[in-house]
C-alpha cells in the first residue's frame, strides 16, 4: 500500500544520490495530483520555506512513563495542529523507564523521548502544508504539565 501511495505521488522507492527519493520520469502526468503541481511549501510573511519545525524541551512534566497516554496526546496534537496522521508507534524501555515514540504525518512528523527519571520530554515537531505545529504545543502543555518549556523554531527548506 505504501508503495501506491508514493507511485501516486510521482515517487519511485529506488534511491538516487544520497537519501532522496526521485521523481518519476515520465513526461505524461502520472496521477491528479502531479497534473494540479502541489506544492506543500509554506509562504508566510513573504518567506518560502518547507516547513515548520520545533524542537520542545519540557521539565517538570508528568506522564512520561505512560506510553498509551503520549501516543494519545501526541494523537491529540497533531489534530489540533490540522495534520493528518498516517501511523503512530511507541515504545517503553522498561516497567519504569522512558517511553520514545512517534507520529509520521502526511506533512512530516512528531517525536517524542521522555526521561521520567529526571520528569524532562524532548519533543519534535515537524510540518509543512497548511498545518500549524504551534497549536500542538497547547495540548501538551495541558496534558504534561510542565514547569518550563523551552522551544526553538527552524524554518526548514528556506528558499533563498
Amino acid at each position: 500500500m505504501a508503495k501506491n501511495c508514493l507511485a501516486e505521488l510521482g515517487i519511485t522507492s529506488k534511491p538516487t544520490q544520497g537519501p532522496s527519493l526521485e521523481r518519476a520520469s515520465s513526461n505524461a502526468p502520472t496521477s491528479r495530483l502531479e497534473t494540479e503541481k502541489r506544492d506543500y511549501f509554506v509562504e508566510r510573511d513573504g518567506v518560502r520555506y518547507a516547513g515548520t519545525h520545533l524542537l520542545i524541551e519540557m521539565w517538570g512534566a508528568r506522564h512520561l512513563d505512560d506510553p498509551e497516554m503520549i501516543e494519545q496526546t501526541l494523537r491529540e496534537s497533531a489534530d489540533a495542529a490540522g495534520a493528518t496522521i498516517l501511523h503512530a508507534h511507541t515504545h517503553r524501555f522498561s516497567p519504569f523507564g522512558g517511553v520514545s515514540g512517534v507520529i509520521v504525518l502526511a506533512e512530516s512528523h512528531i517525536s517524542i523521548h521522555t526521561w521520567p527519571e529526571r520528569d524532562f520530554m524532548a519533543l519534535d515537531i515537524f510540518m509543512c502544508g497548511d498545518c500549524n505545529p504551534y497549536e500542538s504545543v497547547s495540548v501538551l502543555r495541558n496534558v504534561f504539565r510542565p514547569k518550563s518549556i523551552q522551544l526553538a523554531e527552524h524554518k526548514r527548506g528556506l528558499v533563498l
